[in-house]
């Protein structure tokens, strides 16, 4: 029998690499429980047009289809097509409003499942991986403090994961970057955040090219949104940073509190959206 070939993207793992995995997830699980984060886990497909509705992500969907589909017709109609989910923030979300009527808030849950993404394997980035999620869900207004202990058990998390040489916790805030990009007139908030979020694949006056191109942002535009998106401190010193700027907005002040109102003594800050 001539030896299968390996399907990229799809890792396996042997039993010494499983078992250093699981104790990882029980690791995590277990700093998750000590916080008071219920376990949750949601099934792997989701309905498509629920998956595509957060913006770029037709090419990271997996379809799932029966292989007599075109046979006999699915009586639910293209509406009825399913796709695995790529990351666990679609389905939780469905979730809660399917349930919301017997969920106690603020709701506290994890999750750590499989996703599924259809995108080039590359190192360090493959097709099926497992995938470890914290959120706290508020039935209106959910207080900002629950932000600031979301980013502190993430730290506890990680400490506990003794193996670990070192890390750093990036954290940044959608009202900051928002209120800049609104500030500076930029026309589609969220498709400035996706281009800019590619800096960590592109050098950045490709990706400046991409704001005048594809967001429709002037030169100076989009020099000031890699301006903000180079900020990186490990104090609140950040705050001084972008209002140098001389931008100035409401939402972009409130997004500057939230961010130094987190502990400066354990992550590193990034206004990078």
């Amino acid at each position: 029998m001539p030896r299968p070939t390996p399907l990229s993207g799809f890792p396996e793992l042997l039993p010494a690499q499983r078992f250093a995995e699981t104790q990882v997830i029980a690791t995590l699980a277990s700093t998750f429980e000590l916080h008071g984060f219920a376990p949750l886990e949601t099934r792997a497909a989701e309905p498509l047009d629920q998956l595509l509705r957060k913006g770029d992500t037709s090419k990271e969907v997996y379809v799932l289809r029966r292989l007599q589909a075109e046979e006999t017709a699915d009586p639910s109609g293209s509406a009825g097509a399913l796709g695995l989910h790529f990351d666990l923030t679609i389905p939780f979300a469905r979730f809660v409003l399917e349930n919301a009527g017997r969920l106690e808030f603020p709701f506290r849950r994890y999750q750590i499942q499989k996703v599924w993404r259809g995108e080039r394997p590359q190192e360090g980035r493959f097709r099926e991986f497992t995938q470890a999620d914290i959120d706290i869900v508020g039935r209106e207004v959910l207080p900002f403090h629950h932000d600031v202990e979301v980013a502190r058990v993430m730290v506890d998390a990680l400490r506990r994961l003794t193996f670990l040489p070192g890390f750093r916790l990036q954290v940044n805030n959608r009202k900051l970057i928002q209120g800049f990009y609104r500030a500076l007139g930029a026309r589609d908030l969220d498709e400035v955040m996706r281009i800019v979020d590619k800096l960590d694949k592109l050098p950045a006056d490709e990706v400046g090219k991409l704001l005048v191109e594809e967001a429709g942002l002037t030169h100076e535009q989009a020099d000031r949104c890699l301006q903000l998106a180079t900020i990186c401190t490990t104090d609140t010193s950040f705050v001084a940073q972008v209002r140098a700027l001389g931008v100035e907005d409401d939402l972009l002040e409130e997004g500057l509190s939230e961010l130094a109102a987190v502990s400066p003594g354990a992550p590193t800050w990034s206004t990078n959206g």
